[in-house]
C-alpha cells in the first residue's frame, strides 16, 4: 500500500483533498533547518492566517465604535460566542443548544461538577483514570473536599494492567460496575494525553448510566481530533480547550456541553451569573434569575472577545474541510503511513505506546526510544535541533501529532528520516 521514498509521500500530498488548507496557517521558522516539521498540535495548534485577521477586526471595531461594538456590526460582542458555539457543536456531535463557548477547560469542569457531582453519604465516589491530567485530578479532589468527603476514599481510579501502558476497554467498564453502588460521577478523557489512546466514550457513558452515575468527558485532546457524537451518546456533560487541535491560540476560550435532557431541569444546581440570564430581559437589571434555556445558562460572565476571535478563523477551516469526517479520514491515513515508515526503518529502536487500532487512536503518537544505549531525552533534543517541533513527557515519551489540517505526508517522511538520524 505504501512505499518508502519521499516521492511517494509527495504523491500522497498531491492526492490529498485537504492539502490546500496547509497554506492557511502560519508556520514558525525552523531554528536550524530550512523548514520546520511542526508535530505539536496536541499542545498548541498553528495559527490560521484568518485568526490574525479576526483579532485585528475586533481591535478596529473597538477603535472605531467603542461601546457600540457590543450591538453593532455583523458579529456584535454581545452574541459573539453564539456563532462559535454552532460551529463547535458540529465538531463534537452536539445540538447547537447543548454547547456554550466560555472560560477555560478546568473552570468549565468545575462549573459542570457543581451541577453533576451531587454526592450523598451512600454514593459519593468519582472515578477517574490513574494517569489523569494533573489539572483534572486537582479539580476532582477539590470538589470532593468541598462536599465534605475524603479523596482518599471518594476518588477511585481505573489503571492499566501491570506492564501495560494503555487501558483495556473491558477494564474500564468493569471498574465502573465494581464501584457502581458508590459511584456519583465518572469523569474520563476522550483521548488520554500521555498515550494518545482514544477511550471508548459511548461504552463509558452507557456503563455509568447503568450503575446510576453521571458521565462526564474531558475532551481536551479529542475536540478537533476524533469524530464524536456527544448528543447521541447521551453524555451528561463535557468540557474542552480550544488551543490544541482547534487552533484557537494560547489561552483561547474553551467549550462545554450539557445534554439537552438537562437543560430544563429546575432541580439541577448551577452557579448563576448575568450572562446566563434571559437575553430579552438581561438589561432590565432585575434581580430575578431567568436561565437561558440552553447550555448558555452555565455562562456566568461575558466572554473575552480577543480570546474568542482566533476561533472565528480556525472553525471556518473545519467547515471548509467538510467537517470531522474528511479530517478524520486523512488523520487515519497519516497514522497508517507513519506506522509503515517506523516499522520499516526503526523497528526495535523506537516503540509506540499508542494503540495501533485506528478506533483507539487520534493524531498523536507517543514514542519510546528502546534502542540499546540510547537516551530518549537526548534523542528528543536532537529532534528539536533538527527542526522538529514535538514534546517530551516524563518519564520517557516523545509525543508527535501530525494534524491533518496543516501537516503533510512529506512532513511525516521527513520526521522519520530525522528520527533515524537522531538515533545514530
Amino acid at each position: 500500500m505504501f512505499e518508502p521514498g519521499v516521492d511517494f509521500a509527495r504523491s500522497l500530498d498531491v492526492a490529498d483533498p485537504l492539502a490546500h488548507l496547509r497554506d492557511r496557517f502560519a508556520f514558525p521558522p525552523s531554528r536550524h533547518r530550512d523548514e520546520v516539521t511542526y508535530f505539536v498540535g496536541n499542545s498548541l495548534g498553528l495559527q490560521p492566517h484568518a485568526s490574525r485577521d479576526a483579532v485585528v477586526a475586533e481591535l478596529d471595531k473597538w477603535a472605531e465604535r467603542g461601546v457600540r461594538g457590543h450591538f453593532e456590526s455583523d458579529r456584535p460582542w454581545m452574541s459573539y460566542d453564539e456563532s462559535l458555539a454552532r460551529a463547535m457543536a458540529r465538531i463534537v456531535g452536539a445540538r447547537p443548544e447543548e454547547v456554550v463557548v466560555m472560560n477555560s477547560l478546568t473552570v468549565n469542569l468545575h462549573l459542570m461538577m457543581v451541577s453533576f457531582y451531587r454526592p450523598t453519604a451512600e454514593r459519593c465516589k468519582i472515578l477517574v483514570e490513574d494517569h489523569a491530567f494533573p489539572s483534572d485530578h486537582f479539580a476532582v479532589e477539590s470538589q470532593i473536599r468541598m462536599h465534605g468527603f475524603d479523596p482518599a476514599t471518594a476518588l477511585v481510579t481505573v489503571d492499566p494492567r501491570d506492564g501495560e501502558e494503555t487501558l483495556r476497554r473491558d477494564d474500564i467498564v468493569a471498574a465502573i460496575h465494581e464501584h457502581g453502588p458508590d459511584l456519583a460521577l465518572v469523569l474520563l478523557p476522550g483521548v488520554q494525553y500521555y498515550t494518545g489512546q482514544v477511550l471508548p466514550m459511548p461504552q463509558i457513558v452507557t456503563a455509568a448510566h447503568e450503575v446510576g452515575a453521571m458521565a462526564g468527558l474531558d475532551l481536551a485532546h479529542a475536540a478537533g481530533n476524533v469524530e464524536m457524537a456527544l448528543h447521541d451518546w447521551d453524555v451528561d456533560f463535557a468540557a474542552w480547550c480550544t488551543y490544541k487541535y482547534l487552533n484557537g491560540g494560547p489561552g483561547s476560550t474553551g467549550g462545554a456541553f450539557v445534554h439537552q435532557r438537562h437543560l430544563h431541569d429546575p432541580s439541577l444546581p448551577r452557579l448563576h451569573g448575568w450572562w446566563g440570564h434571559d437575553k430579552a430581559t438581561r438589561f432590565e437589571m432585575k434581580n430575578e434569575f431567568i436561565p437561558i434555556p440552553t447550555a448558555e445558562a452555565w455562562h456566568i460572565s461575558n466572554g473575552s472577545v480577543f480570546a474568542m476571535a482566533p476561533l472565528v478563523g480556525s472553525l471556518a477551516l473545519f467547515d471548509e474541510a467538510g467537517g470531522m469526517g474528511p479530517i478524520r479520514a486523512k488523520s487515519e491515513q497519516m497514522s497508517r503511513y507513519m506506522d509503515y515508515l517506523l516499522d520499516a526503518q526503526l523497528a526495535g529502536k523506537v516503540e509506540s505506546i499508542t494503540p495501533r487500532d485506528l478506533d483507539q487512536r487520534g493524531c498523536q503518537l507517543s514514542l519510546k526510544v528502546v534502542a540499546a544505549g540510547v537516551d530518549g531525552q537526548a534523542v528528543f533534543g536532537r529532534l528539536q535541533d533538527a527542526g522538529v517541533e514535538c514534546d517530551w513527557r516524563f518519564p520517557n515519551v516523545i509525543r508527535v501529532a501530525p494534524a491533518p489540517l496543516y501537516n503533510s505526508f512529506e512532513d511525516i517522511h521527513r520526521f522519520v528520516q530525522i528520527l533515524a538520524e537522531s538515533l545514530s
